[in-house]
């Protein structure tokens, strides 16, 4: 088997406060052959200074400054383009990872000959107290998707390949980016392979964008109206499912 190179892409807006943690989890992982791209979206004094110093830990890590602040999606995006591994793997700047997280999907994936790998991950607090978990649904297709958004963008990785196809590509929304990408693809029919082992500590942070319900709402509707292209009912119908769905599973 192959020990291919993987890209790692990151967005950075003003997560100082984990971003260190996050990187550790990332070069402490059993497969070591990555580089790690750092988009940085802040632009702040404090944003380079903070990269710069993540920078000089490894010469693997490239951090990449965007002109304007753009937000998450267009940033992976992006760095998308300037990646050069055979798989690309997605983190958020507050998320960690499992030790064999890369090695474990890279294997998988190898092995199957998957395209597209998601994985069970836990959620945690900003005390990294572990507060919920999701099981990575099998047999996730456009259907159930669009019900659902299952997929942990931290769990994410991919070959590469795929995204030689430019429609390919994360939302230009504030929240649920990654969402567009993965119905997307789905309804393209790119296969969605669940691996059901935790390998990710998702990060629920009581101040961060995707805690905002009404900017969840907002971009909810824009999914379906401006990336599915759905009349303004079907897309309100839609919104309501997604919405319905996600409390029951906060609430079960």
């Amino acid at each position: 088997m192959s020990n291919s190179l993987i890209s790692i892409i990151l967005p950075y807006y003003k997560k100082e406060k984990y971003v260190h943690e996050t990187i550790k989890s990332i070069l402490n992982q059993t497969h070591q052959n990555f580089e790690i791209l750092i988009v940085n979206d802040e632009l702040s004094d404090a944003s380079f200074q903070v990269l710069e110093k993540i920078s000089k830990i490894d010469n693997r890590i490239k951090v990449l400054n965007n002109k304007k602040n753009i937000g998450a999606g267009p940033s992976r995006n992006f760095a998308i383009d300037l990646s050069n591994g055979k798989y690309i793997a997605f983190c958020d700047c507050d998320d960690l990872w499992k030790l064999n997280k890369l090695e474990r999907q890279f294997q998988n994936m190898e092995k199957y000959n998957q395209v597209f790998s998601f994985t069970d991950y836990e959620i945690i607090n900003d005390n990294n107290l572990k507060v919920d978990f999701r099981e990575a649904k099998n047999n996730l297709n456009f259907t159930k998707l669009r019900n659902s958004c299952d997929i942990g963008l931290s769990t994410v990785m991919l070959k590469k390949s795929i995204l030689n196809n430019k429609k390919f590509r994360f939302g230009e929304i504030k929240t649920k980016e990654d969402f567009v990408l993965w119905l997307i693809l789905a309804q393209n029919e790119i296969n969605l392979s669940a691996l059901n082992e935790c390998l990710v500590s998702w990060r629920k942070s009581t101040n961060s964008l995707s805690s905002s319900t009404i900017q969840k709402l907002i971009d909810g509707f824009r999914v379906y109206k401006n990336y599915l292209h759905y009349g303004y009912f079907k897309s309100f119908y839609f919104l309501m499912v997604l919405s319905a769905n996600y409390m029951l599973k906060k609430f079960k």
